[in-house]
């Protein structure tokens, strides 16, 4: 067996709409395709020994069990290798369920599709699978807890923390889409002008400067204390002599600290000597240079959350701690604590595992114990310092015990700092009377304080702390998204792209669109290339100044990673044709169906799908699109366009010269295509086709009439607004037309336009597309022969693996094929072969570029433009 291929999907995807997160593995089972598992001696048995959590795969079976049955009765090994990666992700904590495997057209290979949860992590599974069959196969050992143990690394390295975490949840559930801006916690919310951006707990909202103030305790402790606040008496020290005079002031048990410390990280407690405190100030400053010296308050170490101002949380934190039972060392009880489900690696649970370190053996040395003492029976013995949860500690809800003045003062002290996020750190006996009569005190302010110990205390009711931090940040009323055209199709979607990116810019947003020659906001291109895939739209939706995205959405793209948005708000099918059959799976116009129909598949239940009605294949989508659908035909009098005028539905047609929306019976005239400059005098029948998409998605989004009519009169067609779609220069003798047309419905489209030119030759020039296969580079051959009297040969600048004499061989045969007399010649570069048509180009003559590579070909052509004018100036 071997892997040819791991695909992460990001989006939605030619396998699921809702599953995003998906892993596509194309396997080649090689000589394991002739051994299914009931061939290979005792296979069963070994997987079900190494791994018997897989009883719980119902399979196909549809009962416990079912998985193992299919192996005893005989499955490929495809579909056992999808079974492994789900199980080793479950076993890491990572339960994601959906899996999928799927021979391909090829024998005996497969694409076995599962989900994961981070994604590094579905790649190791991926790998590991296989691995894990061939050793059991093979009837080798396999160290499964190492696997499992590299797969919670790897999750604990990628994954979102759970604070950060528990925010994206909260905004999916509000259908808020969100991205993440980098490898750490750093996420934006919403799209385009719409978004808003946390780090953590932090907000886009949250002040730098109580930032700042809240990192300096000695602040926080300053304005609290001069606003009536309680807080415990203490100075700041940065030497020893620093802290004998503080400790004579205020006299022990102290906490030391460093400065601008978190996570109680350099935190030494309830200390009584000054010995212990010239150690504790050491500690503190491996943090911090400055360190806080105050007096120790006894009590409970609470915490009060603070969202907006309003007090949504409280919990009392119980550092990591054991309980003896006269019978365990400290070292048992460790270990048997951890055993707790609750406790996991890192994050993974809702408490975290308690390892020893500095900290636990220099408590324990205090109460005279080492790891090996053992504790009397109910005797509890404190292993950390600080009650964090990511060092073992546990929380106990007190939310609703917490004393009306109590509130109030926190909600105060939220403002005071001015943080919008807070935690509020206190000690106290008690937070059911005010802290002015326990005794208590406000210790620190936190920014980005932990959600965890409020999300799932270890006692309590769990508090969906996140919705608050959703509510502030998307306050009722405002809008998380922008409007998302989607377009999609074989041929026509840049030019119809164009077209309602235009419309949309005329009626004053700030669009953002994707095409096969750039990225632009407004007109300006900002990023050259084919930029049809998740990537560019993704760059669209996180452009901060876009107020409306039209993106278009190839097939590659799709079948690479899927799509860069979860929904849109209409999505647009210009046509299915031929092209790029024979590659990634894709063999027949079916199959293609199957990958732009993911587009439509994202319209919101709410939304439009726009389809060709002249098309067939766009036409069997009918009948199972969830969306609400309209559609666009050549004809008024297509079945199509009749049966949905019976039924009152909206259309878009061309008739009697004008590009007309039908509702029902009703006309609503455009504009005459006579007028619309990309339709060339409505002499180009396939722009009038990208017209009529464009006008009808412009209509049902909600543009008016006579707006969408005016834009259409502005599209002036040219290498700057359409690079390489029907462009037209005009010289003195003759004219030359560039055009990006590569398959054969594109160069059907041409012949189509050029019946209509009047011209005493029609010279073009063609290529063979190399990823295409024989019979397309032939027919494209073939076309060329019908519409030329002389053709050019060139050479695309990528073969793709083939070779030119491969090629031209193809396009020969198809010229040949025509049953025209018509001449040609090999002319390998673009460039020379340019210069050779115009070269021999005589009165009347009209030259016809079919070209892959379109900016050298105009910026040739407009080169001997501009000769030319310069030579009639110099003449005059």
């Amino acid at each position: 067996m071997k892997i040819d291929r791991i695909q992460v999907l990001r989006g939605p995807n030619i396998w699921s709409i809702r599953r995003k997160k998906l892993i596509q593995m194309r396997l080649d089972l090689e000589e394991m395709e002739h051994l299914p598992t009931n061939k290979i001696d005792g296979f069963r048995d070994r997987l079900q020994l190494l791994m018997p959590t897989l009883i719980t795969h119902r399979c196909s079976e549809g009962t416990e069990g079912g998985f193992f049955l299919r192996v005893e009765m005989g499955t490929w090994m495809g579909h056992v290798i999808e079974h492994i990666a789900l199980e080793i992700q479950t076993l890491a904590g990572m339960d994601t369920g959906f899996g999928r495997t799927r021979e391909t057209k090829t024998p005996g290979v497969y694409n076995v599709v599962f989900s994961y949860l981070e994604e590094n992590s579905g790649i190791y599974a991926a790998e590991q699978s296989v691995e894990i069959a061939r050793c059991l196969i093979e009837a080798r050992d396999y160290n499964l807890e190492e696997c499992i143990r590299n797969l919670k690394e790897i999750r604990e390295r990628e994954r979102l923390g759970p604070s950060t975490g528990s925010i994206v949840e909260e905004a999916v559930a509000r259908n808020i889409p969100w991205i993440r801006l980098g490898r750490n916690s750093l996420v934006q919310l919403g799209y385009g002008v719409n978004q808003t951006r946390f780090q953590a707990t932090i907000t886009g909202n949250t002040s730098s400067i109580a930032v700042d103030i809240a990192c300096n305790k000695e602040l926080t402790k300053k304005m609290l204390d001069e606003a009536a606040i309680p807080v415990p008496v203490g100075d700041l020290v940065s030497d020893e002599e620093g802290l004998e005079k503080t400790i004579q002031k205020i006299g022990y048990p102290l906490v030391i600290k460093p400065l601008d410390g978190n996570h109680g990280k350099g935190s030494s407690i309830n200390i009584n000597d000054f010995e212990t405190a010239k150690v504790g100030l050491a500690h503190a400053q491996n943090y911090s240079k400055k360190v806080i010296v105050e007096r120790y308050i006894t009590g409970y170490d609470f915490r009060i959350l603070v969202i907006n101002h309003k007090m949504i949380a409280a919990a009392r934190r119980v550092p990591a701690h054991i309980i003896g039972d006269g019978a365990l060392n400290i070292q048992q009880l460790i270990d048997k604590e951890n055993l707790d489900p609750r406790r996991g690696y890192g994050h993974e649970n809702v408490l975290t595992e308690i390892l020893v370190d500095k900290d636990t053996n220099e408590l324990l040395e205090k109460l005279n114990f080492t790891l090996e003492s053992i504790p009397k029976n109910g005797e509890i013995v404190y292993l950390k310092s600080t009650a964090n949860l990511s060092t073992g500690g546990t929380s106990i809800d007190v939310t609703d015990m917490v004393h009306p003045e109590n509130i109030v003062m926190a909600e105060r002290v939220s403002r005071i700092i001015g943080l919008d996020v807070a935690g509020i750190d206190i000690m106290a006996e008690n937070l059911t009377q005010p802290l002015r009569e326990s005794g208590g005190a406000i210790l620190e302010v936190n920014a980005a304080p932990g959600f965890r110990m409020h999300l799932a205390p270890s006692e309590g009711l769990p508090r969906n702390v996140a919705a608050p931090v959703v509510d502030m940040l998307y306050p009722h009323g405002k809008p998380a998204k922008i409007p998302i055209i989607a377009v999609t199709g074989t041929n026509g979607k840049t030019t119809t792209t164009r077209l309602i990116s235009h419309i949309v810019k005329n009626n004053g947003y700030r669009v953002g669109f994707t095409t096969s020659d750039g990225i632009y906001i407004q007109n300006t291109m900002l990023t050259k290339g084919d930029t049809t895939g998740p990537v560019s739209a993704e760059f669209i939706l996180k452009d901060p100044t876009v107020e409306f995205a039209v993106l278009e959405t190839a097939r590659g793209g799709i079948l690479r990673s899927g799509l860069g948005y979860s929904s849109c708000d209409i999505g647009v099918l210009t046509n299915i044709k031929e092209d790029h059959l024979g590659m990634n799976d894709i063999h027949n116009l079916k199959d293609l169906t199957k990958v732009k129909r993911v587009v439509l598949d994202s319209v919101k239940k709410d939304g439009w799908s726009v389809l060709n009605a002249d098309d067939e294949y766009s036409m069997r989508l009918l009948p199972d699109l969830d969306s609400k659908v309209a559609i666009f035909s050549l004809d008024e009098n297509n079945p199509h366009i009749l049966k949905f005028a019976k039924e009152g539905k909206v259309t878009c047609v061309y008739e009697e010269g004008f590009v007309t929306i039908k509702k029902g019976d009703w006309k609503i005239r455009i504009a005459k295509a006579h007028s619309i400059p990309i339709t060339m005098e409505a002499k180009a029948k396939f722009m009038i086709s990208n017209v009529l998409a464009a006008s009808l998605a412009a209509y049902l989004y909600g543009f008016e009439i006579e707006d969408i009519a005016n834009s259409l009169r502005t599209f002036i067609p040219s290498p700057v607004l359409m690079p390489g779609r029907l462009n037209i220069f005009k010289f003195k003798k003759f004219q030359v037309l560039i055009d990006f047309a590569h398959n054969p419905a594109g160069y059907e489209a041409i012949e189509d336009y050029l019946k209509n030119v009047e011209a005493t030759k029609k010279i073009g020039i063609i290529s063979g597309v190399g990823d295409r296969r024989d019979k397309d580079i032939k027919e494209c051959g073939k076309i060329a022969g019908r519409m030329f009297d002389y053709i050019i040969i060139r050479n695309e600048k990528h073969l793709r693996g083939r070779t030119e004499e491969e090629i031209n061989e193809l396009l020969i045969s198809g010229i040949q094929e025509a049953g025209r007399n018509v001449t040609y010649e090999s002319i390998p570069k673009e460039i020379e072969a340019l210069k050779h048509a115009m070269s021999m180009a005589e009165e009347g003559t009209f030259i016809t570029a079919l070209s892959d590579v379109v900016t050298n070909a105009i910026d040739l052509v407009q080169e001997y433009q501009n000769r030319e004018i310069l030579e009639k100036g110099n003449v005059n």
